[in-house]
């Protein structure tokens, strides 16, 4: 179908390595099963790639080795597609943010609706869940920064996004020490005032491990603003959720931290 081949190469020249279905449509004047087929055809050849139905990536040749370009180039209009707001965060966003110690092998995405994860040839994507309440309020200009590529640009955390969606969602960003790596990379580029403004959409557990793990990195001023946080808590909770908890009140007195009402059932560990 050479019409098609010749709509690839339109859009291309239009610096837009992308397409839906309804605009090929639009555009081709074909019928439905025809372009299916003719789409069909392409992917197998490895030209195409279809993250979501309907939503279709145009493979340049450099692309074709890792089955997809990076998803930086492409999340932006495929959640517009999808008609679902978005930010990058956790793991990609604190590299982007100049926390390189781990290699990041999944591109995360924070989203107000339970979405699948999706796996591209060699790149998998993970849709974080947040409540559409809090999504809201964080998903702010205020918050965000870009992400620029060649195609365009993409939300993304900012720095004190960043640090409260890794306290917030620890299992996602490599566990405990892996977000003692991030608040100890990035704490000290975080707005203390901006950090507290925004740490009171969050769970206040959450923003006292990060409290802690910032004072642990040397933070002093970014964990002094999320102090009072602690001084709201009414009992204790542990610093590592994963870790099968202790009964708070027959726990060790040296496991016991009183300044951010946390249990440390969990012994931190800081590379570097």
């Amino acid at each position: 179908m050479s019409s098609l081949d010749g709509y690839l190469n339109q859009q291309l020249a239009r610096g837009r390595a992308y397409f839906s279905r309804k605009e090929a449509l639009d555009a081709l004047g074909v019928a439905p099963q025809n372009l299916a087929a003719a789409i069909s055809r392409l992917i197998r050849k490895r030209r195409l790639a279809n993250p979501r139905h309907g939503f279709y990536l145009i493979l340049r040749p450099e692309d074709q080795p890792s089955g997809a370009p990076d998803p930086v180039r492409w999340i932006d209009p495929l959640m517009k597609h999808q008609g679902i707001d978005y930010r990058i965060s956790l793991l990609r966003a604190a590299a982007f943010h100049g926390s390189s110690h781990q290699a990041v092998m999944v591109f995360q995405v924070v989203v107000p609706k339970q979405l699948r994860g999706l796996e591209l040839g060699r790149h998998r994507l993970q849709f974080v869940y947040q409540a559409p309440h809090a999504f809201a309020k964080t998903n702010q200009a205020e918050w965000l920064g870009q992400m620029k590529s060649e195609a365009g640009f993409a939300k993304v955390a900012g720095v004190e996004l960043t640090l409260l969606d890794c306290g917030r969602y620890l299992h996602r960003a490599a566990g405990i020490n892996g977000v003692a790596r991030i608040a100890k990379d990035l704490g000290g580029k975080a707005d203390p005032r901006r950090l507290a403004n925004l740490a009171g959409i969050y769970e206040n557990s959450s923003v006292r491990r990060l409290g802690y793990l910032l004072e642990l990195a040397g933070h002093a001023r970014q964990a002094k603003a999320l102090q009072p946080f602690a001084r709201e808590a009414k009992s204790l909770k542990p610093l590592d959720p994963a870790v099968k908890p202790l009964v708070a009140s027959l726990a060790p007195s040296e496991q016991k931290n009183p300044k951010w009402m946390l249990l440390i059932n969990e012994q931190v560990e800081i590379e570097g």
